[in-house]
């Protein structure tokens, strides 16, 4: 059941990957770009996503531009 997880993961980091790519050169589209504030949801969509799937395996990049510093581990609070 463990791997079925990993691979549904890996399967929907792919595609997100495909998708930001644009292999479909614009014709495979969710939402069309030219839809003013709402042309770019689906591609928020699948760089999320594809975020997310990243966190999933380890590599954490969703406080990657957070403007907390990070906790001195010598110093108690």
């Amino acid at each position: 059941m463990k791997y079925i997880k990993h691979l549904a993961v890996c399967l929907m980091g792919l595609i997100s990957i495909l998708y930001l790519l644009n292999i479909g050169v614009g014709i495979i589209e969710l939402i069309p770009d030219n839809i003013p504030f709402l042309g770019n949801l689906d591609e928020a969509a699948a760089a999320l996503l594809l975020i997310n799937c990243l966190a999933y395996f380890g590599l954490d990049l969703r406080n990657l531009f957070s403007a907390r510093k990070p906790k001195d581990p010598f110093i108690d609070v």
